[in-house]
């Protein structure tokens, strides 16, 4: 595969207002197919301001300041339980749902004796000796991890600790979370098309955002003032930003400093909302640097290409994986992390592609094509990340019925991603992104970009 370096005019990126909702009825089917698939009395789902995604997911609510717990019970009995804040916050839930406070989850030194405690509470919601539940929280422990990976993992000790004490030595307590979280099966690995419609809106804020900032970072800017150029305007954010710069070893992952960037330097810089995130990394520099594109961007692009081209459904992680591994060859690169990793209300939630796995990919999923290169010489940094959807016929044919700006969106960027950039895409894979995949490497010429120019 040869990459060159090709002029092609910037996307047109905007910052779209109006965020496309999610019905209520699909949080109504949401909620029913956990609780069925959970095959307990009671569905216990945990979250707080860092760990909200599962219960954003379930009924639009995220802890802004404290923890929350989401009861599923019998005869569809739902309740919330929050801290003190979230009683002001809980009607943003688009469904019925009973809201209880406990005040336990508030914060230290507000009121926390005026309501009952967690394990009065769940006591009168109905939990008691020898029942079964499921407890959900953001993680979940893979067989070889402990010597109980069904015990509930990454949920606080207080709350299993309380939830045992209501149900006995009879009862039946087991960690839920593989339900939503399993990169194949789990339930919130597969998307709507009202989802994958909110997460496009989100991916193309966040790639409006990082051109934004890559088009107008300069030397002689500090790292913040060049990051001011996201246009921040109150979206929840699925990661930190970051705007990186240097010509020695640099952190990937700090935020902006007053650093002044330089010529020559070393740039990245990434953003994420609900649903997305893009990433750009490069030079500061106003002309080609060879030995920079030759050694690094070149076989990198060629990677990122061959990710593109066997995104299909129904191949398996492995596959895609061993297609990253295999375009890596003879660059003295790998892939730092998972080649592509599936994203939703937070920016990493699993991921079918590793060495050796047979979950496949399936409509629905929305990836990250998050493959960050390394190792990397001091003083040079490369990345490209974007949010892509997959989907079979019957659900293009949904978001082209229900969404069709949407689908005219996604069918430009198709044609720039295979004219103009030189990749081969199936037709179940989805851009969300407005740049998607369009890769400058030397930021003081942003529409000098990678392109396939021929395979072999």
């Amino acid at each position: 595969m040869k990459v060159v370096l090709k002029h092609v005019p910037l996307p047109d990126f905007d910052f779209p207002e109006e965020i496309p909702a999610v019905p209520a009825q699909e949080y109504e089917r949401r909620l029913s197919a956990l609780s069925q698939a959970a095959g307990a009395d009671w569905v216990l789902v945990y979250a707080d301001r860092e760990h909200y995604a599962n219960l954003t997911w379930l009924v639009n609510y995220d802890p802004r300041f404290e923890e929350g717990l989401l009861v599923l019970g019998p005869d569809g009995r739902r309740v919330l339980i929050v801290g003190n804040e979230g009683l002001g916050y809980a009607p943003i839930v688009p469904v019925p749902v009973e809201v209880e406070l406990c005040q336990t989850f508030s914060l230290n030194s507000q009121p926390r004796a005026t309501a009952a405690n967690l394990k009065q509470l769940l006591a009168q919601v109905g939990l008691s000796a020898g029942q079964s539940v499921s407890l959900l929280g953001w993680k979940y422990l893979e067989e070889d991890e402990s010597d109980a990976p069904t015990a509930p993992a990454f949920v606080p000790a207080f709350i299993v600790d309380v939830v045992r004490s209501l149900l006995g030595p009879a009862g039946r307590l087991v960690d839920g979370t593989a339900l939503l979280m399993h990169p194949e099966q789990g339930l919130r690995s597969l998307n709507s098309a009202d989802q994958i419609a909110a997460f496009e809106w989100a991916a193309r804020n966040a790639s409006a955002a990082v051109f934004n900032i890559l088009t107008s970072a300069r030397p002689g800017m500090s790292e913040m003032q060049a990051i001011q150029n996201m246009r921040y305007a109150g979206q929840p954010l699925s990661m930190h930003p970051i705007f990186v710069s240097g010509k020695a070893e640099i952190n990937g992952l700090r935020s902006a400093t007053n650093k002044r960037i330089e010529y020559g330097d070393a740039v990245s810089t990434g953003l994420g909302y609900w649903g997305s995130l893009s990433c750009r990394a490069g030079l500061m520099v106003g002309q080609p640097e060879m030995s920079f594109f030759m050694q690094i961007a070149e076989p990198y692009f060629g990677v990122i290409a061959s990710w593109y081209r066997s995104m299909r459904i129904g191949v398996t992680g492995d596959e895609v994986f061993q297609a990253v591994a295999g375009a890596f060859e003879g660059s003295g690169m790998y892939s730092a992390l998972n080649p592509g990793h599936l994203t939703s209300y937070e920016e990493w939630s699993s991921s079918p592609i590793r060495p050796g796995s047979s979950e496949k990919i399936r409509s629905g999923m929305v990836f990250q094509s998050d493959i960050i290169p390394t190792p990397l010489p001091l003083g040079w940094l490369m990345n490209c990340e974007d949010t892509v959807a997959v989907a079979d016929a019957s659900l293009r044919a949904e978001l082209q019925a229900g969404h069709p700006e949407l689908w005219a969106r996604v069918q430009a960027r198709r044609r720039l991603m295979t004219a103009a950039l030189g990749l081969h895409l199936p037709e179940e894979l989805l851009p969300l992104s407005d740049g998607c995949a369009y890769l400058p490497p030397f930021w003081l010429v942003p529409d000098l970009v990678c392109s396939v120019a021929e395979e072999a």
